[in-house]
């Protein structure tokens, strides 16, 4: 029985796929400006008429800004959909998107931040968060002078994550599964390897892998502090990277050092200090960040000993 059901599952995939691919790959290859239209009308049927986690990205606004009203607050609602809707098809494009075009809608602020620690030597953390476009962001090793590393979550279907993973790394990111990243980093540090290893760190950790908790825009919240750990470990330059829009369909990414010394910091200093520096940038364009998933749901959890 188990044999038939993972037939039987591998199969249902396989369907989904093939269904899925032809229309996937047509969308990939529309110019952006008919993708834009196409946004348009889904964020028009999403907002209006499905209403997609419309009340917890409000609530999830009330909690970060409790000191703006409800207007306004709905406005950033709205904002945040056009842009998440125009994210969907940013992504979609990512399976075709070219060198030249990829380059000239995302650029690199200030890329010799990050090339200068190579020339030292340095192996890097390029720590970010869920802003603006991070599905762009594959694009790195196009300026930057060091084998670039992505951690992703393995898709269940294997046929999509073969597709995936390949689209990802074809500007030469390096892909590891979450699950192996660590044992990835330590191999690299074996055999003195040099890279840079792009970590997203700013979403809520199970409850049983959490070490620290912290404020995040003034409330309590479970913290991933694995990017310090390996930081630490490994003596990484921790450096944050964060996309900001521009104008539709253009970002502009800038580098900022949080430390090329991370042994020196105590505990979750680090942690600390790339918690403060996403919240700011969030602030500056508050629609941008990913506020569909429920990052303050364990607010009433806090253990007494971060209370």
């Amino acid at each position: 029985m188990q044999i038939f059901a993972f037939k039987k599952k591998h199969f249902m995939n396989f369907i989904v796929f093939a269904i899925a691919y032809p229309f996937i790959w047509i969308f990939s290859r529309l110019p952006m400006k008919v993708l834009y239209l196409k946004s348009d009308f889904f964020y028009l049927l999403m907002f209006y008429v499905i209403g997609y986690r419309k009340k917890v990205i409000l609530e999830n606004l009330k909690l970060a800004f409790p000191e703006k009203q409800d207007e306004e607050l709905k406005q950033i609602r709205k904002k945040f959909y056009k842009h998440f809707i125009d994210l969907i098809m940013e992504s979609v494009k990512s399976f075709s998107i070219s060198e030249k075009e990829v380059l000239k809608r995302y650029k690199y602020k200030n890329p010799e931040l990050v090339n200068k620690y190579v020339k030292e030597g340095r192996n890097i953390a390029l720590v970010g968060s869920h802003q603006a476009n991070w599905e762009w962001s594959f694009g790195m090793p196009l300026v930057l002078n060091i084998d670039v590393y992505g951690a992703y979550t393995r898709l269940n279907n294997k046929y999509f994550e073969k597709w995936v993973k390949e689209s990802r790394e074809r500007f030469g990111v390096i892909g590891y599964k979450t699950s192996e990243t660590v044992r990835g980093l330590q191999k690299n540090f074996n055999d003195k390897k040099q890279g840079a290893y792009i970590l997203l760190s700013d979403q809520s950790p199970q409850l049983h892998k959490t070490h620290y908790w912290r404020k995040f825009f003034n409330i309590k919240v479970p913290v991933h502090s694995g990017a310090e750990m390996l930081s630490k470990k490994f003596d990484y330059v921790v450096i944050n990277y964060v996309a900001k829009k521009v104008k539709r369909g253009y970002y502009e990414v800038e580098f900022q050092l949080i430390t090329d010394a991370p042994k020196e910091f105590k505990d979750y200093q680090i942690t600390d200090k790339y918690t403060e520096l996403t919240e700011a940038n969030i602030k500056e364009q508050p629609e941008l960040y990913l506020w569909s998933h429920k990052r303050f749901k364990h607010r009433d959890k806090v253990p007494k000993e971060f209370q």
